[in-house]
């Protein structure tokens, strides 16, 4: 099948860049990332200038490769990563792919965004305790479902796509994710207040307000529901307890 691509370039942050579109024949099997690598191809062989886009494992679990597919970041099917989304579930010939839209997001060039701010929350968001020699594994009890809730907290992939969906560039989501699953285990407690003090103060210089839409929950790879901003506003709490 032949599709239409309309890609976001732009050469670099004072760029205004633009949608530039080439044609591409296509089998229903290959994925958006194989899309744009067909794309490269020709026009190395052109001489041109390739798109530049980020990825890395291509097997859903890095979060690198996201990218804005037809408005929707990563693309039309929910809870599935950018390297996941194939041609047959895209709709149309026509296809737009461009960069994650957020103000905390600036584009570096074509579909590169700059992500150093949801960085420096993945780095403020973090256990630094001295812990000295290993433990045994049994002398930290922790409760099977609370392990089991952490674990799934922990499944974020940090891709971002959160921020993009969010009409506010909120980043709830993945701070809740990080600060519940860092509550949930003993390790984590110890750093609980610190914790999560340093991380609302990251939200509220680059991010904006969370809506309480859910359309983070739409788009997140991982399946991290509304349970992760509860527990934000839990620990932003737990932070002002005396």
């Amino acid at each position: 099948m032949k599709i239409e691509l309309r890609v976001w370039r732009q050469s670099g942050p004072k760029d205004p860049g633009r949608f530039e579109t080439y044609e591409v024949d296509a089998s229903e099997h290959l994925s958006l990332l194989d899309l744009l690598d067909a794309v490269n191809d020709r026009l190395v062989a052109e001489g041109r200038e390739p798109i530049a886009y980020e990825s890395d494992c291509r097997e859903g679990i890095c979060g690198a490769c996201g990218v804005t597919v037809d408005g929707s970041p990563h693309g039309p099917v929910a809870n599935t990563p950018s390297c996941r989304q194939h041609v047959r579930s895209l709709t149309g010939s026509q296809i737009t792919i461009e960069p994650f839209r957020s103000a905390a997001f600036p584009v570096v060039k074509d579909l590169v965004v700059d992500r150093s701010a949801l960085t420096e929350l993945m780095g403020v968001g973090s256990v630094a305790v001295n812990a000295g020699t290993a433990p045994d594994a049994d002398a930290l009890p922790s409760g099977h479902d609370e392990a089991e809730e952490a674990l799934d907290f922990a499944a974020c992939i940090g891709c971002g796509a959160c921020v993009a969906a969010c009409p506010n560039g909120a980043a709830n989501l993945f701070a809740g994710a990080k600060l519940a699953h860092l509550a949930l285990i003993p390790q984590g407690r110890v750093e609980r207040r610190r914790r999560a003090r340093e991380m609302t103060q990251v939200l509220d210089e680059y991010f904006g307000p969370c809506s309480s839409f859910g359309e983070c929950v739409e788009v997140c790879p991982a399946g991290i529901d509304l349970r992760a901003i509860a527990a934000l506003h839990r620990e932003r709490l737990w932070h002002w307890r005396s």
